[in-house]
């Protein structure tokens, strides 16, 4: 009689708290998106479809950077915290790790298509093929000169390799709370680090620290958010080049011209099919206790990859983003479908 009382507390209880949960949850009525700077001008756009749908209210975006929304995102269940975290990279182990330390436990991951990064200047000056090596050599903060490493000497491109135009060194690039600095550093940096013998001879710690640390003698500049500043840096600008992503170029034709990277420049075909070297997955990581609970959540989702939104001619690839091939997305398609049973 005892176990049964309990066991019958218990129920209660849970579904008591269950109760609770759901009553606070629907007191928000819009979904609230965080996360990657890249992805947010597509779930910008897509919020505002699913807002002018009528049916429900216009999501909430916000834009904080991959690692930054990742914090947030993973810091609770309840409608003080974000439903869905955009991310230019895949979800780290050790956030994963802080996500299931806090509750959430059971996360969606959606593919929503791929991006590339560039390197560009203003427009106006001529445009020039580099390798990642050489991007890594003008970035770094150390690098092997004559089996040594050193302080970053190079002062021009044309220091790395004289075949690079004699064009003072100036980068702009994200800063380290981006998934694109990440990609960057795991595209870029990592890659054409490791093939050097003296990277090699490191302990793989050492190797990995000293492959990704960026310069700190001013010609290395970290941006955070505002890329409209860089712009502006990079306008008439001879030598000052900038760390981008694809579909900020797409947008900014008339502003900015890409280097070729590895004899390959980056295209909405190079960039599906694999063959410019600086590309990546772009996802969309949704937490399934709000689903059923935030109004518009799982719709938002499905718009996110549908056909009209992510397929081959649909409105997200007018805004730079590079569309997954047809198979694939049917695979987000279904996920999300299942989601919305939940």
């Amino acid at each position: 009689m005892r176990h049964s009382r309990t066991r019958s507390a218990v129920l209660l209880s849970a579904t008591v708290l269950a109760s609770l949960a759901a009553a606070a949850a629907v007191a928000r009525d819009n979904v609230q998106v965080t996360g990657s700077s890249t992805v947010y001008p597509f779930a910008t756009t897509v919020a505002e479809a699913l807002g002018k749908g009528g049916k429900f209210k216009t999501p909430v975006v916000e834009s904080t950077g991959t690692g930054g929304g990742f914090k947030l995102f993973c810091s609770g269940v309840g409608p003080e915290t974000p439903d869905i975290n955009d991310a230019s990279r895949a979800i780290s182990d050790s956030e994963r790790e802080l996500c299931k330390k806090n509750g959430v436990a059971d996360i969606a991951e959606f593919r929503i298509g791929y991006d590339g990064i560039i390197l560009a200047g203003d427009s106006k000056q001529a445009a020039f093929n580099v390798t990642r090596e050489q991007i890594w050599r003008a970035v770094a903060k150390t690098v092997p000169v004559g089996g040594k490493w050193v302080a970053n000497p190079y002062k021009n491109w044309s220091d790395i390799d004289p075949s690079l135009p004699k064009r003072a060194l100036a980068i702009f690039g994200p800063a380290p709370n981006h998934g694109t600095r990440d990609a960057f550093r795991e595209l870029v940096m990592d890659p054409a680090c490791e093939k050097t013998p003296e990277a090699q001879a490191l302990p793989a710690d050492d190797r990995k620290k000293t492959c990704g640390q960026v310069r700190e003698d001013g010609v290395w500049t970290d941006v955070s958010e505002d890329y409209a500043l860089v712009m502006g840096k990079l306008k008439g600008n001879a030598t000052a080049m900038a760390v981008f992503t694809y579909s900020y170029l797409e947008q900014n034709r008339d502003k900015i011209r890409a280097a070729t990277v590895d004899g390959v420049a980056a295209s909405l075909e190079t960039i599906a099919d694999g063959k410019y070297p600086i590309s990546r997955p772009l996802f969309i990581y949704v937490k399934k206790a709000h689903v059923g609970l935030i109004p518009g959540l799982a719709e938002f989702v499905s718009e996110f990859v549908s056909d009209k939104a992510a397929g081959q001619e649909g409105y997200l690839v007018d805004k730079g983003l590079i569309p997954m091939p047809k198979k694939e997305l049917e695979v987000q398609k279904a996920q999300a479908k299942a989601l919305a049973k939940k």
